[in-house]
């Protein structure tokens, strides 16, 4: 156990012949309290301080968990945040694709369906053409033929039997 100041001032030696001088030895002693009074307030206010002190690094430790609790928490936000944009984007990118495949789809089949009608309408204007053709040869066959150039033989226009009104006697007559 450590002496005290108060031990050290009622500190009493047994006297001897021939002992120590008792003024010296007292104000030896009473320096030595001094000095131990000063030691024991240094002593505490470094105790004091050390506590403060601890209580500051205990301060900053919880700090530097919470710190690191929310880098944590921030680093595993981020990761969710970038799987979940790289989800996004595989969702994004195949929605994508499904779209240009049906668009692709719809327009080979309406590039199809513009062949067959081009193919039918070409058909149809073969037949279209065949048929005027056959329309026009006929009308010209019938323009060249003979007939007109009996018709258009004033001779026989003129002739009272072959009259309307030879033809007109005629129907009378019946």
């Amino acid at each position: 156990m450590a002496l005290t100041p108060l031990d050290i001032h009622n500190k009493v030696f047994a006297r001897g012949f021939r002992g120590y001088d008792e003024d010296d030895v007292n104000n030896f002693l009473d320096q030595i309290i001094k000095d131990y009074e000063l030691t024991i307030r240094e002593k505490n206010a470094l105790e004091d301080q050390v506590k403060e002190m601890e209580e500051r690094l205990n301060r900053f430790a919880e700090m530097e968990l919470t710190l690191n609790k929310s880098i944590a928490i921030a680093q595993e936000t981020a990761d969710n945040v970038k799987e979940n944009a790289r989800k996004e984007s595989h969702l994004i990118i195949k929605e994508a694709e499904k779209n240009a495949d049906r668009l692709i789809d719809e327009a080979l089949s309406e590039s199809r369906n513009v062949a067959l009608e081009t193919e039918e309408l070409r058909r149809q204007a073969k037949v279209f053409r065949t048929r005027l053709k056959m329309l026009i040869e006929s009308q010209l066959d019938m323009v060249n033929n003979e007939d007109w150039d009996d018709f258009f033989n004033m001779d026989d226009v003129l002739k009272p039997e072959n009259s309307i009104a030879a033809d007109q006697g005629i129907e009378e007559s019946k």
